[in-house]
């Protein structure tokens, strides 16, 4: 197999086919992490376990002892024959066993006294970390170690004693321990199985479809067939599930509009083309009329130069889209009131049924891009009288009126008209292209390049009231800040 085989995209094949290696699989982990703490558990109670056995087995010896020595003595003082005490020793597995009985000791069957005693057990008065301590002690060092254990046996005042070998006991104890052990690990893996297949059941499973849906999508996200359909769970899974699903249809649902605006702009591209070709055509005729000397052919061909000259400045924007963003504002003082005497001029509606108002005063600067900042006021405005004039009833007024003041260094623009309003649609997708449109046909583009173009120059655009008879849209546009040490410089002398 080749490398191109082997790895994609700098990854391993299997990373993305979404195959996970057996042992790094979550339910791998988590069937290991389940056995484990399983084990532990039964460590935890094992330890206590073969503690409480010592300490039961002598307590069994003791008190095998106390009922054997009181059968075998009875009432009468008398001396045991030498073979009946060995055995009781050979029973008990003892030395020697004695009583106590109201301060006074007595040695009752005795086969040899041992030098010295290793560890001394009251098997009435041990405490959990002495038991444990007292066993692990028995099994790690135990087997040739002598221990006294003493005690009262049920409810008799008298103490009896054993003088004893640990060795049994340690034997005991390891035959204990290893059946213990067995049952617990028995245990262990059937709780771990049961564990586990509820929470394969539960967790893992739903987990692992939720990465296939996500690998399968990723693989082809256009096929509508590898969203993923929610089981109808109402744990964090089934929100996992929903949340997902809604993600890939959206996802899936902004791949189509990428698209569309790719191949929207490949056809807008290839218009654009053709058409500044016949826009420069048609620049060549009109300064032809500039030398014609009538006088109403003089008066109308500046402003035709001015429109042809825009309209070639558009197609060069178009066709570089794509490739750059919007160019940076070049910002200057402007009159505001002429640039919107020139928004009237490209209209033509003063002459028509709707009546333009140009209420900006005549001396109102504003610093921005003027072409810019012409293409934000023609948009809006022609959205305005796209919406006048969709309405036949000749009774109604329609007004488009712009408008603007300033607040210290920020100017604030109006554009207003007496149309029917926007309907909810347009208004939920106001500045988003090809969604934002308020008529049939329209693309919505107009308010997403007035919006882009108003945030060049670091300003806001809002709907500000939309209702029949009175829709405004607002925008501002905040002066240039002054650098101080420009500012510094400007004002210096020269020395």
């Amino acid at each position: 197999m080749s490398d191109d085989n082997k790895m994609s995209n700098g990854r391993p094949a299997a990373a993305n086919s979404g195959a996970v290696p057996f042992w790094h699989r979550l339910s791998t982990k988590l069937l290991v992490i389940t056995v484990l703490s399983v084990l532990v558990a039964e460590v935890l109670i094992f330890i206590p376990s073969v503690a409480n056995f010592r300490l039961r087995w002598l307590e069994e010896r003791l008190s095998t002892a106390a009922a054997a020595t009181v059968l075998l003595l009875g009432d009468e003082q008398m001396e045991l024959p030498r073979n009946v005490q060995d055995d009781v020793l050979l029973a008990l597995g003892a030395k020697a066993v004695a009583v106590r009985s109201n301060g006074d000791s007595r040695l009752l069957v005795v086969s040899e006294i041992p030098p010295e005693v290793d560890e001394h057990i009251d098997v009435k008065n041990v405490g959990p970390f002495e038991a444990v301590v007292g066993a692990l002690d028995s099994m790690l060092r135990g087997g040739n170690r002598v221990l006294r254990v003493h005690g009262q046996v049920g409810d008799s005042a008298k103490e009896f004693e054993l003088i004893m070998s640990d060795k049994g006991l340690r034997k005991a104890m390891f035959v204990y321990a290893r059946n213990v052990a067995i049952l617990s690990l028995i245990i262990s893996f059937i709780t771990a199985a049961l564990v586990f297949g509820a929470i394969h059941r539960f967790l893992i499973r739903p987990i692992r479809d939720l990465r296939g849906a996500m690998v399968s999508f990723a693989a082809e996200p256009e096929d509508p067939s590898r969203i993923l359909t929610p089981s109808g769970r109402s744990d964090e899974l089934g929100v996992a599930e929903q949340q997902l699903a809604s993600m890939q249809t959206q996802l899936q649902r902004t791949l189509g509009q990428q698209k569309h605006l790719a191949d929207l702009g490949l056809a807008v591209s290839k218009i654009n083309h053709d058409l500044r070709n016949m826009l420069a055509s048609a620049q060549l005729i009109s300064d032809r009329l500039r030398t014609a000397s009538e006088p109403s052919i003089q008066a109308f061909a500046p402003k035709l130069v001015r429109t042809l000259d825009r309209a070639v400045g558009y197609t060069e924007s178009v066709l570089s889209y794509g490739r750059a963003h919007e160019a940076p504002p070049s910002r200057r003082m402007l009159n505001l009131r002429r640039l919107v005497d020139d928004v009237d001029d490209m209209l033509g509606v003063s002459a028509g049924s709707i009546a333009f108002e140009n209420r900006v005063d005549a001396t109102f600067e504003i610093d921005a891009d003027a072409e810019q900042l012409f293409r934000v006021l023609m948009n809006l405005s022609r959205n305005a009288v796209q919406a006048m004039g969709g309405e036949e009833d000749e009774t109604f007024v329609r007004r488009l009126t712009i408008a603007a003041q300033r607040q210290g260094s920020i100017s604030r623009i109006t554009v207003s008209d007496t149309g029917p309003g926007l309907p909810p649609k347009a208004r939920e997708n106001l500045f988003a292209a090809f969604r934002g449109s308020a008529r049939t046909g329209g693309t919505g583009l107009g308010l997403a390049i007035a919006q882009e173009l108003v945030r060049a120059h670091g300003g806001t655009i809002e709907l500000v009231e939309s209702v029949g008879g009175r829709t405004v849209f607002e925008f501002t546009i905040p002066d240039q800040p002054i650098r101080l040490e420009e500012a510094r410089n400007a004002f210096r002398r020269p020395a």
